[in-house]
């Protein structure tokens, strides 16, 4: 890991403010609006804490990596980072399929758009990190061939979002 640069904060600006466009989007379509902020609230936590976890394990995978409090932090600024992408996600299919529950009829079509939309998402960025040098991976990071990234960061953003949003739809009612 790189020191911090002001650059790093660009996208993650961008994706704050298109997830508060998207949520209040469709906080203005839907029918219960307790529903829906019990499933962001679920959505938000979910992601924060397994990206959180993820990013925790795969640290070692990194150039530097140390369970210290610059390295944890950073972890956690990474975990926001990816919620804020989990919410963009859930928001642009909410778009395409015109509803932000569009989880409660999930089928293979779907999930397998969501991985791939995902997994393509997260070699982008994690292309785009290591050419900026915001991180760079040890020596003990599987890599992906022809693109050359790390395999880790690209089979979180793959199965992640999927598991986060059938996790908030459980607890949406309140159960």
């Amino acid at each position: 890991m790189e020191e911090l640069s002001p650059g790093i904060f660009v996208v993650p600006t961008i994706a704050l403010t298109l997830v508060i466009l998207g949520y209040l989007y469709f906080a203005k379509r839907v029918k219960d609006r307790g529903e829906y902020r019990r499933f962001v609230f679920a959505v938000a936590v979910t992601s924060f804490v397994l990206n959180f976890v993820w990013e925790l394990v795969q640290g070692q995978l990194y150039e530097g990596f140390e369970y210290d409090l610059k390295h944890i932090s950073f972890c956690a600024l990474a975990s926001i980072a990816d919620m804020l992408m989990v919410f963009i996600l859930l928001f642009a299919f909410g778009l395409i399929y015109k509803n932000v529950f569009w989880i409660k009829s999930m089928d293979v079509n779907k999930v397998l758009l969501l991985m791939f939309v995902g997994f393509s998402g997260a070699i982008l960025a994690e292309v785009l990190h290591t050419l900026r040098g915001d991180w760079s991976y040890a020596y003990t990071m599987p890599l992906l061939p022809v693109v050359d990234v790390g395999i880790s960061p690209v089979i979180q953003f793959t199965i992640l979002p999927w598991l986060i949003f059938m996790i908030g739809d459980k607890y949406k009612k309140g159960n």
